[in-house]
């Protein structure tokens, strides 16, 4: 597959994980950060659900 005709998702973390990498941020500074992501966003994501 090509990341080209890939899935956004698959897109976004290919960008983020180049951009990690390229700062050299330790992995588990990385997952502790995702970590704090995922709540965010599940949090937006639940606010969108109709009541």
């Amino acid at each position: 597959m090509s990341l080209d005709t890939a899935p956004d998702e698959v897109k976004l973390a290919v960008d983020l994980i180049q951009l990690l990498e390229e700062n050299q941020i330790p992995p588990a500074t990385v997952l502790a950060a995702l970590a704090i992501i995922r709540r965010d966003y599940e949090h937006k994501l639940a606010a969108e659900q109709p009541a």
